[in-house]
């Protein structure tokens, strides 16, 4: 019974049924004469700042040389993504197909492993059954003779496990490894009481010292320390249950692509006939558009003032109503989800091409308010504090902490919750000023910083108002340049919340994007009729 409980829906990668669509993701043998740290899976942790193999793996010098082997895109692709058709017009889409079609929207899918927490009931039966088997199992191996019935099951997990990570044609060590590993000849040997786990166990941390990521050489050199039997097995077990996750997630990275192409044009065919059978099925698409080409002709005027290369690079703030920028399709969309962000609840005309999008978009939505919050109490907060308190990381940490565990309840009660967030916010100042050695503030200042804390709450308030325009200015900019453009210069107040910004804007992106490969080509078509010819910059929504 292994000590670690993933959460793993795909098949894994040694599953005979998935080998055809699986990438070479897997160990290297000796036979291939290749470097451990040329595996897919390392190569992939040193991308993203694991530490290179010498910097804690065991025994590397004794390892085969050789060049670096390549993989090639597998075909078919497996498991065809589900459609994302508007609501009510279709079935329910399946679990796998929901999978796929997520793993292809986010560069950034993987998969974790499901842990509970150990105050939880389900942590504490999990906790106690796994004890009651690992003392079950010394209680066998401390018994004369020794009773290797649960053992045995262990070490045939374990082979699975090892196989699973391998690749079709690496024969030689996976006869090596079954040859090691036997079921029949281990269990001949624990009939006759000469079943030695510890050797066994010596040979598995060789192999998994040859098959993990760097990020894992550490973990598996830690239990070279460990001396008792039934610790070493459960040591094991749970960091292979880590080197399955790894592989798993190389290989959704590996598929991702693949997933995402076949999504895009699953969905398309699938709208198209429904566009077919309904031709009024863009009808709120087309009006959603129309309104925000209207918005770009007679834009609203803006209380900012920001002057940077990255706000005048997707539109200064400071435009005014007499000088409007050419339209182009890029302008009109990205007004067009910027809308949706502040889109009526009660409006029903929402765009069928973002139906299935709704409930992100509404996350999205919830998200930005709280950080809108945030960043207006922070501004208000520094304003207070002065430089000095103000300037300390540390300070501007727990701020920060303790207002986004306030304004999670700001939806609901904003008012209530802006009172709270105030009270604590002007205590945390008095005090670090009192801490630092700074003039504390006077009553006059107290009752001000309060004040104005308490009427963020309000949708009119002016600093919640400018922020708000900035933020969404940020994430308008995030549509034309990107997030990491966007981020080299954010507007005043937005660079207390940068880490924040960055997840927003990437959620907001990766949801855009994909819907304008999905749908550009309708979007081209309508943007037609928006956009006078001589205006247009632009003639393919796909181009974006």
């Amino acid at each position: 019974m292994p000590d670690v409980e993933e959460k793993v829906p795909l098949k894994d990668p040694g599953d005979a049924r998935c080998r055809s669509c699986k990438p070479e993701t897997s160990a290297p043998t000796r036979e291939d004469r290749r470097r451990p740290e040329d595996h897919p899976a390392r190569r992939s942790r040193r991308r993203s700042g694991a530490p290179s193999p010498g910097q804690g793996g065991r025994g590397r010098a004794h390892r085969p040389l050789g060049l670096p082997f390549a993989w090639s895109p597998p075909a078919p692709v497996p498991a065809p993504p589900g459609p994302r058709a508007p609501e009510g017009l279709i079935g329910t889409v399946d679990d796998a197909s929901k999978l796929s079609n997520k793993i292809g929207m986010n560069h950034d899918f993987h998969m974790e492993e499901k842990v509970s927490s150990p105050s939880s009931l389900e942590g504490k039966v999990k906790e106690t059954m796994h004890n009651a088997f690992w003392d079950h199992l010394k209680e066998q191996l401390s018994a004369t003779p020794p009773d290797f019935s649960c053992a045995l099951e262990l070490l045939k997990e374990i082979k699975e496990i090892l196989l699973s990570l391998l690749l079709p044609r690496q024969s030689r060590l996976r006869g090596e490894i079954e040859e090691a590993l036997d079921t029949e000849l281990l269990k001949r040997k624990a009939e006759h009481g000469a079943l030695n786990v510890s050797l066994l166990s010596k040979y598995i941390l060789d192999m998994m010292t040859l098959l993990c990521a760097p990020v894992r050489d550490q973990a598996v050199q830690n239990l070279e320390n460990i001396t008792d039997p039934v610790q070493l097995l459960r040591g094991i077990f749970q960091v292979l249950g880590l080197m399955k996750m790894d592989m798993v997630n190389y290989t959704i990275q590996s598929l991702q692509p693949h997933l995402q192409e076949h999504s895009i044009q699953h969905e398309r065919a699938t709208f198209q006939e429904l566009l077919n059978k309904q031709p009024s099925l863009l009808d709120h698409t087309t009006k959603w558009l129309t309104q925000a080409a209207a918005d770009l002709t007679t834009p609203l005027p803006i209380c900012l003032d920001i002057s940077d290369s990255t706000t005048m690079a997707c539109s200064s703030p400071n435009e005014t109503v007499s000088s409007p920028q050419p339209l182009s399709p890029t302008m009109v969309l990205s007004q067009g989800f910027l809308n949706l962000l502040l889109w009526d609840p009660e409006n029903e005309e929402f765009p069928e091409t973002l139906l299935m999008d709704r409930t992100r978009l509404r996350e999205l939505e919830s998200q930005l308010h709280r950080l809108t919050l945030l960043a207006s109490v922070l501004l208000v907060a520094s304003s207070f504090s002065g430089s000095v308190l103000f300037g300390s990381p540390q300070f501007v940490d727990k701020l920060k902490r303790i207002t986004k565990d306030l304004i999670e309840e700001s939806d609901s009660r904003p008012e209530e919750a802006m009172q709270t967030v105030s009270e604590q916010v002007s205590q945390e100042i008095h005090q670090s000023l009192k801490n630092m050695g700074l003039a504390a503030l006077s009553s006059d200042s107290t009752a001000s910083l309060i004040r104005q804390l308490q009427n963020i709450a309000k949708k009119e308030d002016c600093v919640r108002s400018v922020i708000d325009q900035r933020i969404h200015l940020f994430l308008k900019c995030c549509l034309v340049l990107g997030v990491q453009r966007s981020l080299l210069d954010l507007p005043g107040g937005l660079t207390v919340i940068e880490a924040e910004l960055a997840e927003l804007g990437q959620k907001f992106v990766s949801l855009t994007h994909h819907n304008q490969k999905v749908f550009g080509p309708y979007y081209t078509e309508i943007l037609k009729t928006l956009i006078p010819p001589a205006q247009a910059l632009e003639t393919k929504v796909e181009s974006l």
